[in-house]
């Protein structure tokens, strides 16, 4: 299908079943999960080859970008994709595509199955600068809308600024312009709303890896979002850095954050892989938590911790060692709920639903990964939909009394 063809389909209203199911007027006690969706193979019609699946030197044992293997034994033939990789059986390994509709309306039934509230849909801002691109995470966000209102799950637009170069905000807030006219995206029963006012996530401010767009610009893309007479309206969730309050470590040492952070409405401090440990998770929620919450409750602001299950990158960056922060059957996500709920978090962002890439994912994987040259991590032994039901299990407690105890965690 050529690109204007799908951008028009895409873009459209959607006309299916309505939503019915988790309450999406609010984000006070839900866990919502990243949704990378950024996954492509040879012949599901994206012609963008194995993205995100393989390195530069390809996707063949030796070579590859991901650290878990996707279980997929639940998906149909024709959402399959067959690899250079083998089983130790000698099968074939497969693996899935994001941008097939039936896998991301599967992905969006196992969230149902599992209490999984929903998601935020990850929309690369490099992405939107190329055909294919730009058709890829329209179509993605396409089938994540028709995903939550079939199973009555929420979900809502994350930018991710990553490298976006410095004068280019426009970008942003032209795309926004799309989804809201031509998508009527906020219009969406399913579309995640929050005090009345639709969501939109913009991740990637403050960091100090030289990024060229500035905190100044920024500012003007919150003032876009909040205040436009026709665009703006918006409950606007910032990604910053871990030691954003403190302007240290991996955040910029510049007083115009904070500024920025105020005119936004939630803050949300990216935390993957900046403790290790029990010891050290609980640590950071009881010193570092605690006092964002108090920082933000003083200021009037929200805030939403991230948590994740473990991470291991060891196929992408070779230097890492593999599992590099164990999952601990589950030991390690459930302690970093019931310690942030402690510290007083009302709101919750896993990291992620599907990123095999990092080792964060909470979807299926599979026991049975490939052997050979490259090296997978499995589930521990725990069944595949394990983490789905943690989190969903995770969330339910979280609406019905508040609190998440140890003792109902993974023992």
């Amino acid at each position: 299908m050529d690109r204007p063809a799908v951008i028009e389909r895409t873009m459209r209203p959607y006309a299916g079943e309505s939503h019915r199911g988790v309450d999406a007027s609010t984000l006070t006690n839900k866990i919502m999960c990243g949704y990378q969706g950024w996954f492509d193979a040879p012949g599901d019609g994206s012609g963008r080859g194995w993205v995100h699946w393989a390195t530069r030197n390809g996707f063949q044992p030796g070579s590859a970008k991901v650290d878990f293997w996707p279980d997929v034994s639940e998906l149909d033939q024709d959402e399959r994709f067959a690899t250079p990789f083998v089983h130790a059986d000698g099968r074939t390994a497969e693996v899935f595509s994001s941008f097939t509709r039936k896998t991301v309306l599967r992905h969006f039934k196992w969230m149902q199955d599992c209490g999984v509230d929903g998601v935020f849909v990850q929309r690369f801002i490099n992405d939107l600068g190329s055909p294919k691109g730009l058709r890829h995470v329209n179509v993605v966000l396409d089938h994540c809308r028709e995903g939550a209102n079939l199973y009555g799950r929420t979900y809502a637009v994350m930018y991710d600024l990553s490298g976006l170069g410095g004068g280019q905000m426009q970008r942003v807030m032209d795309d926004w312009k799309l989804l809201v006219d031509r998508m009527q995206i906020t219009r969406d029963p399913a579309y995640l709303h929050h005090h009345g006012k639709p969501v939109v996530t913009v991740w990637g401010f403050g960091f100090n890896d030289g990024r060229k767009y500035t905190v100044g610009e920024g500012m003007e893309l919150v003032k876009f979002l909040k205040d436009d007479p026709h665009y703006g309206g918006c409950t606007v969730m910032l990604g910053v850095p871990t030691y954003w309050r403190t302007l240290a470590r991996d955040c910029v040492n510049d007083p115009a954050m904070h500024e920025l952070i105020l005119k936004a409405d939630i803050v949300s401090p990216w935390t993957v892989g900046r403790y290790t440990t029990l010891e050290t998770a609980t640590q950071y929620a009881q010193n570092t938590v605690k006092q964002d919450i108090a920082w933000c409750a003083g200021h009037g602001k929200e805030f939403m911790p991230v948590v994740f299950p473990g991470f291991s990158w060891h196929n992408m960056v070779p230097k890492s060692p593999q599992n590099q922060i164990p999952r601990l059957k589950g030991k390690f996500l459930w302690n970093q709920y019931v310690q942030d709920r402690k510290a007083g978090a009302t709101m919750i962002y896993q990291a992620m639903f599907d990123e095999v890439d990092e080792g964060t994912a909470i979807f299926k994987c599979t026991n049975d990964p490939p052997v050979g040259a490259s090296h997978f991590l499995d589930f521990e032994g725990l069944p595949s939909d394990f983490y789905l039901k943690l989190v969903g299990k995770a969330a339910g407690m979280m609406k019905k009394g508040g609190v998440v105890t140890m003792e109902a965690g993974p023992k």
